[in-house]
C-alpha cells in the first residue's frame, strides 16, 4: 500500500514539473509561434531539432529557470529567455545556447546571463563546441548596472566564446534576427557566423541610435544585413537565404571535426535489474522519512550491480552513507550516497573521505546521491571528531580531480551539501527531483532557531510572545523556508542544472558522465587532507 502511494505522490509531483516546463517552453503560447511564422521563423527548439543528428535526444538544461524572479516590472522570464542543453552533432556531442526572441525580444535579464554562462561553463570544463542561435537585443536596459559591467555579466560570455576558441572549442553562431550593442558581438566573436537574407541583423548601434548620434537616416538591413556583414564588411561568413538553409550550413561546418574520444573504459551496456517504477514506489513522499538508497540502486545500475565498499563497517552509523561502484550504460561510476535518514555521522564521513580519495586516485567519476539533513551535531560527536572527519570530507570532494555530479533526491541541508558536492564545489553537473529539498536547514528547524532569537528579542523589551504568537511566527518561517528550498524555487534560481523525473535519471546520468570523459582526467592531488 505504501508503495503505491509514493507512486501516485511523485507522478502527481511530476505532472506539476511538467506544466513548468510547458509554460517554460511555450511562452506566449500560439499566438507567439504565429508571429514568428509570419517573420519567416521556427520557434528555436524546432531549429534546435534540425540541428542535432536525427534520431538524437536534445538534452535541454535549466528549462524552469527565470520563474517568479520579481524583477523591475516582469515577474516571470520563461526558461531564463535563453534554451541551453546539449545535443549530438555528426556524432560529437555540443553545447548549443539558443536566444528565445519570444521572450522580451531574447534580451538579458541576470538570469539569462546567468543560464547562458552556466551552459559556456559545462562546454569548457568538457571540452564541447558551442552552437549559439543569436537573436536578441542585447541588456534588459532597466537592469543594467545588474547585468553590464561585472565580472560575471555580459562581457563574460565574449571573454568565454574567446578563450574556448583558443583551447580548439569551435564557436559557431547562427543569427536568426536583430542583435543588436552587445547581442551583435555573438555573432561578430564567433569563429564563424551565419547570417540568413532580410532575417539576420547585427550593429552595435540600430538605425534611432545611428541617426541620434550621427543623424544618419539608414535601414536596418543597409545598416547591418547579412548581405553587409558577409559581402562588405567581413563581419559574418555565410550567407543564407532561409533558416533550414543556415542550420545546414552550421551542420557542414561541423561535419569534418574528429569524433571525440571517451577517456574511460566502456564495458557492454545493459539494463537495470529493476524497472524505473521501484524508484517511485521506494521514496516516500515524505521527503525527511528514510529511504533504502540499496533498494533505488538496481533501477539505475546496469544489470542492478552494485559493488559495495565496507558494507559492513559501523552498521547503523557508517551505513548512512553507502559507497560502491556499478555501470550506468556501461561506464564505471563511484557512488556515495546517503542512506536512512541520512544524517553523516563521523564513521560515514570517514569512510566517504576514502572512497572519494580511492575513485579519485583510480580515475572513476564519481556520482553523489544526496539524502542528507546535515552531519550529526551534540557532544557525542564533536568530541569523536565530526568536525574535522567532516572537514576531511569536504577536502576530498574540493580536491578529487574526477568527473563529478550530484543528484538530489531528498533534504540537502547545511554542510552535508558540501560534503555531497553541492554547486559551491562544482560538480560538473548537478540535478534535482521532485523530491529535493535545498536550504541552510529544514524549515522546521529554521523555525525553532529563529524562534527562540525572536523570543529573546521580545523578552528584552519586556513583551514577551504569546502562544498565538509564537505559533503564527513559527508557520510563517516553516513556509518561508520550505518554499525556498523547494525544486521549483532553486531551479528558477538555476541553483540545479536539471529538475528530473525519476524516469529520467538513468539517461540524464549516462549523458552527464559521457560528456564529462571527453577531456583527459588529471593526477590526483589532496593538498591539506589530514588523515
Amino acid at each position: 500500500m505504501a508503495n503505491r502511494q509514493n507512486k501516485a505522490h511523485w507522478e502527481a509531483e511530476e505532472a506539476k514539473l511538467a506544466e513548468r516546463m510547458d509554460a517554460a517552453q511555450n511562452p506566449g503560447g500560439e499566438k507567439a509561434v504565429a508571429r514568428l511564422a509570419k517573420a519567416g521563423k521556427k520557434p528555436v527548439r524546432e531549429l534546435i531539432g534540425k540541428l542535432v543528428d536525427p534520431g538524437t535526444a536534445f538534452y535541454e538544461l535549466s528549462v524552469i529557470a527565470g520563474f517568479g524572479m520579481g524583477y523591475p516590472g516582469v515577474e516571470d522570464v520563461p526558461c531564463g529567455g535563453v534554451v541551453t542543453g546539449i545535443g549530438k552533432i555528426h556524432g560529437n556531442w555540443t553545447m548549443i545556447i539558443a536566444n528565445d526572441s519570444r521572450v522580451k525580444a531574447g534580451t538579458y535579464f541576470p538570469i539569462t546571463l546567468k543560464k547562458h554562462l552556466r551552459a559556456q561553463a559545462i562546454a569548457e570544463r568538457c571540452g564541447l563546441n558551442c552552437v549559439y542561435i543569436a537573436d536578441s537585443g542585447g541588456a534588459f536596459l532597466p537592469m543594467q548596472a545588474d547585468v553590464f559591467p561585472g565580472e560575471e555579466h555580459f562581457g563574460a560570455m565574449f571573454y568565454n566564446m574567446a578563450r574556448m576558441s583558443a583551447k580548439g572549442m569551435k564557436q559557431i553562431t547562427l543569427s536568426t534576427g536583430g542583435n543588436t550593442a552587445g547581442g551583435a558581438y555573438i555573432v561578430f566573436m564567433a569563429c564563424q557566423a551565419v547570417m540568413i537574407d532580410n532575417m539576420s541583423y547585427s550593429f552595435l548601434g540600430g538605425p534611432p541610435l545611428v541617426k541620434a548620434a550621427t543623424g544618419e537616416v539608414i535601414s536596418a538591413e543597409d545598416l547591418g544585413g547579412a548581405k553587409v556583414h558577409t559581402a562588405i564588411s567581413g563581419g559574418a561568413d555565410h550567407f543564407c537565404k532561409n533558416q533550414d538553409d543556415a542550420v545546414a550550413r552550421v551542420r557542414e561546418m561541423l561535419s569534418l571535426d574528429r569524433p571525440q574520444t571517451l577517456y574511460s573504459h566502456r564495458f557492454e551496456e545493459a539494463e537495470p535489474a529493476k524497472p524505473v517504477e521501484s524508484i517511485y514506489e521506494n521514496l516516500p513522499a515524505n521527503v525527511y522519512q528514510g529511504i533504502n538508497i540499496r533498494a533505488i540502486l538496481p533501477a539505475i545500475a546496469d544489470e542492478g550491480e552494485f559493488l559495495e565498499y565496507k558494507k559492513e563497517y559501523a552498521r547503523g552509523r557508517g551505513d548512512n552513507i553507502v559507497c560502491g561502484k556499478m555501470r550506468i550504460r556501461g561506464l564505471p561510476v563511484g557512488v556515495v550516497a546517503s542512506n536512512m535518514v541520512g544524517i553523516i555521522f563521523v564513521e560515514a564521513a570517514r569512510k566517504a573521505t576514502e572512497w572519494i580519495v580511492r575513485c579519485s586516485r583510480e580515475k572513476t567519476p564519481l556520482l553523489f546521491i544526496q539524502n542528507s539533513p546535515g552531519y550529526m551535531v551534540g557532544s557525542a560527536s564533536e568530541h569523536a571528531g565530526i568536525g574535522k572527519y567532516g572537514a576531511d570530507m569536504v577536502r576530498a570532494v574540493s580536491c578529487a580531480q574526477v568527473p563529478r555530479i550530484q543528484l538530489v533526491i531528498g533534504p540537502d541541508h547545511g554542510a552535508a551539501n558540501y560534503g555531497m558536492c553541492g554547486r559551491a564545489y562544482r560538480p560538473h553537473f548537478l540535478f534535482h527531483t521532485m523530491r529535493a529539498r535545498t536550504s541552510v536547514m529544514s524549515g522546521r528547524s529554521a523555525a525553532e532557531v529563529l524562534l527562540s532569537i525572536e523570543e529573546r528579542k521580545r523578552a528584552a523589551k519586556d513583551n514577551p510572545m504569546s502562544e498565538e504568537e509564537k505559533n503564527a511566527f513559527r508557520d510563517k518561517m516553516m513556509e518561508k523556508y520550505h518554499g525556498e528550498a523547494h525544486p521549483f524555487y532553486t531551479g528558477a534560481r538555476l541553483l540545479s542544472d536539471r529538475v528530473l523525473k525519476f524516469s529520467e535519471i538513468r539517461d540524464w546520468l549516462a549523458m552527464a558522465f559521457e560528456v564529462s570523459l571527453l577531456l583527459p582526467i588529471g593526477e590526483p592531488a589532496f593538498g591539506n587532507l589530514r588523515f
